[in-house]
């Protein structure tokens, strides 16, 4: 493999350095990592460690700390800082960006991404002689590779990418990218409380710095296929998959309504970390029989046939698996960020109420992941001073009043 190979990523928070950045460095197949942060701190920091930053995993055994770089990290509010990330995407072989949303694609403010992104693009398309490059998308969202790549097409307003098909996804053809999907089904987060820092020994992003990234050691991530003729990939530990929306199913209806239904489970009895439901065997019991016989069983009969994952014996494995990972002592994931923003993780279509409605479209009774909703139900109600029949009926008022029915009825009898 080409260690000419140059790496861009947009945001440096905790899946940009401990996946991405992480996975290319480990590679050992590129020979330039760039980065883009607006947070002067942060980029000040990392430059005067001379380009390195620690990386802090979780393993099931412990912590494994690890110094990553060198890499160049710029400031896309900087005019200087602003052409050279224009010209090391133009450069580049793979891009990720990782932003708090897919609206963080077009904000129209000075630094702009997808200003950033198209002007390096339309480098690459008029010098033939510079890489292909492929774009993973890390906003989590079911379609955010789609939605940039519109959002790019429509910056050439002279001339308009053609757009075509290609691996199941659209491609920026007259810039040779591709721009991908992808499932992240992995636990990170940046520590910021010195307390823990200093209780689990954990290496602040660069010395004299108050936070740390933190990350589980899963890697196993699955990408969008790759329809580019001849195209190889620098972080190769990825998985591509010709139609992404059966796993990234199971990841919100499986994975993050697990592990939500844990989370409003141990607030509502104090519980401080998520590892602590490893001590409570009936807990567990009742999440894995939620993960395997409710959503799984839905996801199995919705996608049967698809993969081997959408079996009896392929999600027994993945249930198991992410039950120890979710419960990782090292990981120290707080109760707190698994069940803030519980509004929107009520909504209609997300892990909690969007598993049950899964489940029962499959003529299956969710009945434990609606004891864990009604207790995000509960917490909600207390936190906006209403009563959870109240809360219900505002949650859900625009959606199928049958089913609505249905809902509050299995969540009333918890």
């Amino acid at each position: 493999m080409n260690q000419g190979r140059t790496f861009v990523g947009f945001g440096f928070g905790a899946i940009q350095a401990g996946l991405f950045g992480y996975e290319a460095w480990r590679s050992g197949n590129f020979g330039r990592l760039v980065v883009a942060e607006v947070v002067t701190a942060m980029v000040e920091g990392v430059r005067r460690h001379q380009g390195r930053y620690a990386l802090n995993v979780a393993t099931p055994s412990g912590i494994e700390a690890h110094e990553i770089g060198p890499i160049e990290i710029l400031n896309p509010l900087d005019e200087r800082d602003r052409q050279a990330l224009i010209q090391a995407v133009a450069e580049a072989d793979e891009i990720a960006t990782s932003l708090p949303s897919v609206a963080f694609y077009g904000t129209g403010k000075p630094g702009d991404v997808l200003d950033i992104l198209t002007a390096g693009l339309r480098g690459k398309s008029r010098d033939v002689g510079l890489p292909a490059a492929v774009i993973y998308t890390a906003e989590n969202h079911n379609h955010a590779a789609e939605i940039l790549t519109e959002a790019l097409g429509k910056k050439w307003p002279a001339r308009p990418l053609a757009l075509q098909n290609s691996g199941g996804t659209t491609c920026l053809a007259s810039a040779r990218t591709q721009v991908l999907n992808t499932v992240i089904g992995k636990m990170s987060g940046v520590v910021t409380d010195v307390a823990q820092i200093k209780e689990q020994g954990l290496i602040p992003v660069v010395p004299g710095m108050s936070r740390a990234f933190l990350v589980e050691a899963f890697n196993r991530i699955l990408i969008t296929r790759i329809g580019l003729p001849g195209f190889q990939r620098g972080i190769q530990v990825f998985e591509e998959k010709a139609d992404l929306l059966p796993f990234e199913e199971a990841k919100l209806y499986g994975h993050n309504a697990t592990h939500a239904l844990i989370g409003y489970l141990l607030r509502e009895r104090g519980g401080i970390t998520m590892s602590e439901a490893a001590r409570d065997p009936a807990l567990l019991n009742l999440a894995r029989e939620a993960f395997l016989l409710e959503s799984g069983a839905a996801l199995c009969r919705k996608y049967q046939g698809v993969d081997p994952l959408f079996t009896q014996a392929g999600f027994t494995v993945y249930v198991d698996d992410l039950l120890v990972r979710m419960t990782n002592h090292f990981l120290k994931d707080a109760v707190e960020r698994v069940t803030r923003d519980t509004r929107r993780k009520l909504g209609w279509d997300d892990r909690l109420i969007g598993t049950m409605r899964l489940a029962l479209g499959q003529g299956i009774q969710p009945e434990r992941y609606a004891k864990g909703a009604a207790a995000a139900v509960r917490q909600l109600a207390v936190e906006e001073n209403t009563t959870p029949a109240c809360l219900m009926e505002n949650l859900w008022k625009d959606c199928d009043g049958v089913q609505a029915a249905q809902v509050r009825g299995l969540l009333v009898s918890r």
